[in-house]
């Protein structure tokens, strides 16, 4: 690999940061130049004017145009005025010399010197390298001011290189010598200081001697106490180190050999004993040999006992097997017991709902039996002519009396069939319908009037109006049906006036039931069993501990949502049922 010099590296950067401040040093210089000099020639246009305006003045306003003419001459000839341009008041130009420029290429503008008269301008032209003054011609006569025309003088870029072409010269040449000067000096210094003495170490590196060490210490003439001097040092002391660990090693080559030696003394002591110990080996083989048939009938026993674990595990398996078999159809019977659980839940209902029926009806029947009674006595009046207003009367009103507890009660017996029929409907389809929430959850309340009669607890609704849905309405009745009868039986044990409370909550397309008693609640330990299937505090009394476990199945499974339960022992148990809009 071609080593790659640091010296002419290190150089190479100097130079080239140098070159490049150095050219931008004379780049701004050259710049400064320009300006200052633009600056000078702007200068001296301005005293041009003041020098001739008055007499180009007097010419535009006298109508002299070969005055004007030789004026505008004149200034032609000086050497840095390129152009001139003299017009009278109406802008119509009166002579025009030397350089021009068009007129959509002037820029104008204001000179800061004459801030009271906007006529003054310096003018420029980026195109043709033109740049100048315009002013005004002014007559004044009789104290009055009158505009007469106007001049441009023009100058060029070329004038202010000529100016400043000796000064670039120089400065160039001033930036070539300097960096010349520079360049020998570092190449020099670089060389004398760094190569040169990099490469006498280099030489005597390469001439290092392994057997005589102390002889290839580097040697160097070298006054100064730099950071070579410092290497050399280094490289000396590692001579010497490495002296050092040489006398150490030959030391250690003579104590290996003494342990060899030493070795060979223990290598016959270790025959003698392994000879010692041959002997009692072949004893212990024989012991070993009977061991190994004591061993041997032990691995008879052993197969003999894995062939009756064989039959053991097989005998397991087939036990197994038998066992998930017995899970499937637990699995069967507990989903047919769910069904049969809301199945009588339905049936008792129906039976409540019967009897409760059979109140109205039984006033209804008396009723019409009252009402045919009155009927064949006014009809036995007519027939004797008996008939007077006080007979009519009366039979108006006892009619109109068990026309009224006719209605009413046909009118109980009809709501109570309508609330059975659609909540009994919905409890045994799967179907997806729009529910009115409120309606649905007084339905469903209506329908368990016959149980509620027998008690003194309420019920409590809140639920927004027109909160309408798309939901298995069979899966909300048999939820609530379980909820409100469980409150019944087990919240309410010898509560006489309980309060339920179900709040309705709609947030976008989520729904949120809040449903809470105020009976006995649950201890913790009730609670975590509070869905488990056949978990019931009711068990001497019928109950079937499905209830919950029912409502948990229908919210997860049938709703697709969640289902919470929170209680406090002797503070009420609360459930949270959520879940989405089925639309």
């Amino acid at each position: 690999m071609k080593a790659t010099s640091l010296s002419r590296k290190l150089l190479t950067r100097v130079l080239s940061f140098y070159f490049v401040l150095t050219f931008i040093v004379t780049g701004v210089q050259i710049g400064a130049e320009y300006i200052n000099t633009k600056s000078h020639i702007t200068s001296e246009l301005l005293t041009l004017e003041k020098t001739f305006s008055g007499s180009l003045t007097r010419a535009v306003w006298e109508l002299n145009t070969q005055q004007a003419e030789a004026i505008a001459d004149g200034l032609v000839a000086i050497p840095m005025i390129k152009g001139i341009k003299v017009t009278d008041e109406n802008n119509q130009v009166i002579a025009q010399l030397g350089l021009t420029a068009a007129e959509g290429s002037l820029n104008l503008e204001s000179i800061d010197d004459e801030p009271h008269n906007s006529e003054y301008f310096n003018v420029s032209s980026h195109s043709s390298g033109l740049f100048g003054h315009s002013f005004p011609l002014i007559f004044e006569f009789s104290g009055r001011t009158t505009k007469v025309g106007s001049v441009t003088l023009l100058s060029s870029n070329e004038v202010i290189f000529d100016r400043i072409q000796v000064g670039i010269f120089f400065l160039i040449g001033n930036a070539m010598v300097k960096t010349a000067a520079l360049v020998l000096l570092f190449s020099l210094a670089f060389s004398n200081l760094l190569t040169n003495p990099l490469n006498e170490l280099t030489e005597q590196i390469n001439q290092f001697d392994i057997d005589d060490p102390e002889a290839s210490k580097l040697h160097i003439i070298n006054y100064e106490n730099n950071e070579l001097n410092i290497l050399q040092n280094a490289y000396n002391n590692l001579i010497d180190e490495l002296v050092t660990f040489k006398e150490q090693l030959a030391l250690a080559q003579s104590k290996v050999i003494s342990a060899y030696s030493k070795l060979d003394e223990q290598n016959l002591m270790l025959e003698q004993e392994v000879a010692r110990k041959t002997s009692s080996l072949s004893t212990t083989m024989l012991k070993m040999e009977m061991q190994q048939r004591e061993l041997l009938e032990q691995q008879g026993k052993l197969q003999a006992e894995n062939t009756r674990r064989s039959l053991t595990e097989k005998t397991l398996l087939e036990t197994n097997h038998e066992l998930k078999s017995s899970i499937i159809e637990l699995n069967k019977a507990q989903e047919r017991l769910l069904e049969a659980e809301k199945m009588a839940v339905l049936g008792k209902m129906s039976a409540e709902v019967t009897h409760e029926i059979n109140t109205p009806i039984g006033v209804s029947i008396t009723s019409i039996t009252y009402l045919a009674d009155l009927l064949a006595e006014l009809k036995s009046n007519i027939d004797k002519n008996k008939l007077s207003k006080r007979v009519l009367n009366d039979f108006t009103s006892n009619s109109e009396q068990g026309m009224n507890l006719l209605l009413n009660n046909l009118t109980r017996a009809s709501e109570l069939v309508t609330s059975y029929k659609q909540v009994a409907v919905d409890q045994i389809s799967d179907k997806i319908r729009k529910v009115n929430l409120g309606k649905y959850i007084d339905e469903i309340i209506q329908s368990l009037h016959p149980k509620l009669k027998k008690t003194n607890h309420a019920i409590k609704v809140d639920c927004p109006e027109n909160a309408e849905i798309y939901c298995h309405a069979g899966a909300l009745s048999q939820i609530f049906t379980n909820l409100i009868i469980n409150s019944i039986l087990h919240g309410f044990k010898d509560i006489n006036r309980g309060v339920i409370n179900i709040s309705v909550q709609l947030n976008g397309e989520h729904v949120h039931i809040i449903y809470k008693d105020d009976g006995h609640g649950l201890s913790e330990e009730q609670l975590e069993h509070l869905f488990d299937p056949f978990y019931t505090t009711a068990g001497n009394h019928g109950g079937t501990g499905l209830g919950t476990h029912i409502v948990k199945t229908l919210v997860h499974d049938t709703l697709n949502g969640s289902l919470t339960a929170h209680s406090v022992l002797e503070k009420g148990l609360s459930y949270h049922i959520k879940f989405d809009n089925m639309r």
